[in-house]
């Protein structure tokens, strides 16, 4: 039986909606990979500041203590936000110090 041209449309609407729909789902990966990371960066920021702040720590308790799901608390259980980060992360380098990528790209 041959093709009709009936056929051949929606064959053709049927790709070129699996690859929208293909399009929609790699996007809303690509947003949530970035709101991830957004929270991640954030997270560790806050983290260093309540090493160095009173006020930053006490939030971070609050915060800990206010997390509506048991399962998110117990992550934290025995954790204190105002102890320094485990010596196996690098030690901060003093203000003012140049990193290595501070000093590859200061200009020759």
């Amino acid at each position: 039986m041959a093709e009709t041209e009936l056929d051949r449309a929606e064959k053709r609407y049927a790709q070129a909606k699996a690859r929208l729909l293909a399009l929609k789902n790699r996007e809303a990966t690509k947003a949530r990979k970035l709101d991830t990371r957004r929270k991640i960066i954030l997270g560790g920021a806050l983290v260093d500041l309540a090493e160095r702040d009173s006020n930053a720590a006490a939030m971070i308790e609050r915060l800990i203590r206010n997390l509506p799901r048991e399962q998110d608390r117990k992550a934290f259980e025995g954790w204190d936000a105002k102890q320094p980060a485990p010596a196996s992360s690098p030690p901060a380098l003093p203000a003012g110090t140049p990193s290595k990528t501070d000093e590859a790209q200061a200009p020759a």
